[in-house]
Parts: C-alpha cells; sequence; structure tokens
C-alpha cells in the first residue's frame, strides 16, 4: 500500500506520519504536492490558537504546489503543474504539509509560464493576497506622486508587496516594528524604512497632513486608524490579515472629507479569474533575484517548531516548506 509523509494536527498537538493514501478526503485531482510554505494562519493551527483548525484529524498548510497525478476533471490532467492557495485547505479540508494532496479541481490556478514549483511557494498566499492588494490600489488609480504605504513590510505579505509595488516604479515607504530589518527593505526597492510606532501613535486629530497616495496594510487596529488620518485625498487603502487587531478606532472624516476608500481584500475565496489574473502578473512584476532573499526553504519536519516564531513576528519574509525533504 502506498504511503506518504505529513504532519498531522489533533487535539494533542502535531506529530509526523506516514498515512496510506485512502485517508486523503475526497476531491477530484490528486496532487504529488512539491512545496508548501508556513503563513500565519498555519502557526495559530499548529499552536492550537484561535479555532482556525474546523476538525480533527488536519493536515495543515494554507497552500501548496506540486504536479497533478490524477484527476477526474477535464481541465487538468497528469503532468500539469498547479498551485493552490486559500479555499478552506489547512482548515477544513488536509492542505499542504503532506506529500500529497487530493483537493476539488475549483481551487487550483494552473501555474503560469515564467514561475517553478518552488517561486510559486516563496510567493503562496502571502504573494497572492499582496498581489491582489496592488490590483485593488490600481483598480482605483493608484499614482506616483506620493509614495505607496506598506505595513508589516518585513513579514510575508509585506515584503512582496514591497517587492512588486518598487518593480512597478511606485515610491515605497516601508513600516515595521523590526528597525533591524532596514537594510533587508531597502534591498527590496524601499525608499522610506518608518517605525510603526510613529503611524500609531494616539491622536486627537481626525485628519494629519497628507502624506500617502496609497497603502497596503496588514496590521489594523490603532496603525490603521493612524494611516487613514494622513491619506491623500482620493486615496485608497487595501488591508488584509489584520494581525494587529480587528476593531477600528477613527472617525468618517477621512471617508468623507478626503474620499479615502478603504478596500478589503481576502485571498481565501477570491474567484478564480482574480486569482489567475494575480498569478499571471506575480509571474511578470515580482523580480526573479528578490525571491532569493524573500525566502528560506525547510523541510517538513522544521514546521512543528517554527509555529512560534511566525506568531511572534521573527520570520523575515517567507519561508517555503520542502515537504519532500
Amino acid at each position: 500500500m502506498e504511503t506518504f509523509r505529513a504532519v498531522v494536527l489533533d487535539e494533542s498537538g502535531a506529530s509526523l506520519k506516514d498515512l496510506p493514501l485512502s485517508t486523503l478526503p475526497p476531491g477530484e485531482v490528486l496532487v504529488d504536492v512539491a512545496y508548501s510554505s508556513l503563513n500565519y494562519k498555519d502557526g495559530l493551527a499548529l499552536m492550537g490558537r484561535n479555532k482556525v483548525v474546523r476538525q480533527y484529524p488536519m493536515v495543515p498548510g494554507v497552500d501548496l504546489a506540486g504536479i497533478v497525478r490524477e484527476s477526474s476533471d477535464p481541465r487538468y490532467e497528469p503532468g500539469d503543474r498547479v498551485v493552490l492557495t486559500g479555499w478552506g485547505v489547512g482548515e477544513r479540508h488536509w492542505g499542504g504539509f503532506a506529500q500529497m494532496a487530493r483537493v476539488s479541481a475549483d481551487w487550483l490556478v494552473p501555474l503560469p509560464q515564467g514561475l517553478d514549483l518552488l517561486e510559486a511557494m516563496a510567493i503562496g498566499s502571502a504573494g497572492l493576497t499582496a498581489m491582489l492588494c496592488v490590483l485593488a490600489l490600481e483598480d482605483r488609480g493608484l499614482g506616483r506622486d506620493r509614495e505607496v504605504l506598506v505595513t508589516g513590510a518585513a513579514g510575508g505579505v509585506g515584503s512582496v508587496a514591497v517587492a512588486v509595488l518598487s518593480r512597478l516604479g511606485y515610491p515605497v515607504a516601508a513600516a515595521t516594528g523590526r528597525p533591524e530589518e532596514e537594510s533587508f527593505l531597502r534591498s527590496l526597492g524601499a525608499q522610506t524604512v518608518l517605525d510603526r510606532r510613529e503611524l500609531s501613535a494616539p491622536s486627537d486629530k481626525p485628519l494629519e497632513t497628507e502624506r500617502f497616495g496609497g497603502a497596503v496594510d496588514v496590521v489594523g487596529g490603532e496603525l490603521l486608524a493612524g494611516i487613514l488620518r494622513q491619506m491623500a485625498y482620493g486615496t485608497s487603502v487595501a488591508a488584509t490579515g489584520l494581525a494587529g487587531g480587528r476593531e477600528l478606532h477613527t472617525t468618517v472624516l477621512p471617508f468623507i472629507l478626503r474620499g479615502v476608500s478603504l478596500l478589503g481584500v481576502d485571498s481565501v475565496r477570491t474567484p478564480l479569474a482574480l486569482r489567475r489574473r494575480a498569478w499571471e502578473r506575480l509571474s511578470t512584476d515580482l523580480p526573479r533575484e528578490l525571491l532569493a532573499r524573500l525566502m528560506q526553504v525547510v523541510p517538513l519536519g522544521a514546521t512543528l517548531t517554527l509555529g512560534p516564531a511566525i506568531l511572534a513576528g521573527r520570520v523575515k519574509g517567507r519561508t517555503v516548506v520542502d515537504v519532500n525533504a
């Protein structure tokens, strides 16, 4: 009986196990997984927090890249290279921390030409989210006359957003709570590096000097409130993740007097057409030479110990999981 290795999470914790193919959940497409990546949600799942995992046992990993082995759906044939992000894998359906995955064909995206499987997971859910934020801003008329702010800039979403925006010619201000990462952020193309405490400092002013021509915010909370006060007229903030909190203590003045738009970006259930558009843009607009600087590659077993590090914000860039190592 053929088996595969996986990280299996149950009520008592996570462990590496060898499982028979018959244990895989249903789906039209069987994928030989090459890589996954470690995201914030994976860290929560591995630590048993926030009810990310909806059922047990569960194989975590909110994304994966691999090669189709079997398919009952005419859209995919054996040998096709595919990528999957979102759709509840690693939460409601077994995810990417395994050498095999059986999934719905509707969840997959054909890997664009110009990207290999390793690069796909160096991008992963975080990179897809970053590009969706950039697309949302561009669709609202993002300009180049003021800096575009990116918060959480040293993390997975933020670092990709900085690199893409810089490659496209936008002046980028990178905000981070880790000042030691300034040289890293400048290497990605940031023109300005800010301490995020400066932006989230309490203020009794509902509006401040118009400073930013757009923003990608992955933190939320008081930082998002501070950003809204400093947005220029007619600009937009693409908000996602909200690792710093869901509550927003602000006024209506940025929205009414300055016409600021707050754009919510959730990559989990993004329509397929928009996913494909984002992946195609990633294949052309994310500098290949920067991917090596954005990622570290770890073996499957390392995921068992990296959960606390990613939750504490100690993980820089993207952590790619080689599921066969």
